[in-house]
């Protein structure tokens, strides 16, 4: 178990390429289960929470390959996720 103050430490990554996603920035939680459905990273033009979720991108729970000390893996086919913007 972590809390969310440590997860928004993480910087995430993308296994299939090794590409830097950006650092997890909000959680998508289902209202009726209270289970955590995916992650939110950052657009690549977001430097201000005044400009925060234009460009953000969602990655499904499913796809989080590992959670470790200071990163999170994750699998993500950019090209089959329409509007994902690393």
């Amino acid at each position: 178990m972590t809390r969310y103050s440590k997860l928004r430490q993480m910087e995430v990554v993308n296994i299939l390429d090794g590409s830097r996603l950006g650092y997890l920035c909000d959680l998508l939680i289902d209202m009726c289960t209270g289970k955590v459905t995916g992650i939110v990273v950052p657009g690549p033009s977001r430097f201000s929470f005044l400009f925060r979720g234009e460009k953000d991108s969602v990655i499904p729970w499913q796809n989080i390959r590992k959670i470790g000390e200071d990163v999170i893996l994750v699998e993500v086919d950019i090209n089959s996720m329409p509007g994902f913007q690393p």
